[in-house]
């Protein structure tokens, strides 16, 4: 009676811990929450980047993505932690950040991740044990000739040797350009 009993409590417990668990989404999932939370805080807010804040599941998806959206009339920012449909945290940067605004239109992470996989990203992570860690979006910052373009940057990591950073267009998910650094 006690094994059983023991095999309830392990079962109950496992299934409890799946139930908690955060489903991973794509970047665009969380925007439109992480929006109307911004637009409660500054009428005049918008979006100036997104990244994954939980590791990378597969396809470029996330169990977790943070906004950051500046208001110019606040000259602030203020960033979101979306997660399950829900905004989970929110702070105001403690310093100063003026950003312009990403395009109104980007592919999602998923487009993005997959560029960045076929232009080096697969090759990468098989020769080394690596993977992609972190991607996010934004203007105005990675790509020097083209200072208004909204970008995905893709990160990837392994022990031992320099990231290999991948650059892709967000309005057509075409890589821009890469480099190990």
């Amino acid at each position: 009676m006690r094994v059983f009993l023991s095999l309830l409590l392990l079962l109950w417990a496992t299934t409890n811990s799946y139930a908690d668990e955060a489903v991973p989404a794509l970047a665009s999932s969380g925007v439109g929450v992480a929006q109307n939370a911004a637009a409660g805080w500054a009428e005049d807010a918008y979006l100036v980047y997104v990244e994954n804040d939980e590791g990378l599941a597969a396809g470029g998806k996330s169990s977790r993505w943070g906004y950051l959206f500046y208001s110019p009339e606040r000259n602030a920012a203020r960033a979101y932690s979306v997660q399950d449909g829900k905004v989970v945290t929110q702070q105001n940067l403690g310093f100063k950040f003026k950003a312009p605004p990403v395009s109104a239109e980007w592919v999602d992470s998923t487009v993005a991740l997959l560029a960045a996989n076929d232009k080096g990203g697969r090759k990468f992570c098989e020769e080394h044990g690596g993977a992609a860690e972190s991607v996010f979006l934004m203007r105005a910052a990675i790509h020097e000739s083209e200072p208004n373009m909204t970008t995905w940057t893709i990160v990837y990591k392994a022990a031992g040797v320099p990231s290999l950073f991948v650059v892709v267009d967000a309005k057509n998910g075409k890589v821009k350009r890469k480099w190990r650094g």
